[in-house]
């Protein structure tokens, strides 16, 4: 059965970190592209980073840029999310899609994902 299961949502200050996984099951990660997606109440669902495993490539939104690492490791067909720095702004539902490609490209719009996770929330509070 193909899956992705996010995990390591929780609860943090301002200025602290967490680490968001997304498990891949039933497939594997390589040549795909896998990006992290969030939605907020009432905000519209934002790209957040993208990483493309055929190329090594990754992207990532203004918005998070310098303080989010997206990385992925082949031997757990897991991709993490290391969120540093976060803001009460960062609250949101993290999810992850992934779609099977081989060019070097991480597709921008949530509808041109295959697969997809149940979500992660992450609450950013003092």
């Amino acid at each position: 059965q193909v899956q992705l299961v996010e995990s390591g949502g929780g609860v943090v200050q301002p200025g602290g970190s967490l680490r968001l996984s997304c498990a891949a099951s039933g497939f594997t990660l390589d040549h795909y592209a896998i990006r992290w997606f969030r939605q907020a109440p009432g905000k519209e669902r934002e790209g957040v980073s993208c990483i493309n495993t055929g190329y090594g490539s990754t992207y990532y939104a203004d918005s998070v840029k310098g303080r989010f690492t997206i990385s992925w490791d082949n031997a757990k067909n897991t991709v993490y999310l290391q969120m540093n720095s976060l803001k009460p702004e960062d609250t949101a539902v993290y999810s992850c899609a992934a779609v099977g490609l081989y060019g070097g490209a991480c597709p921008r719009l949530a509808n041109e994902y295959s697969y997809w996770g149940q979500g992660t929330q992450v609450t950013v509070s003092s």
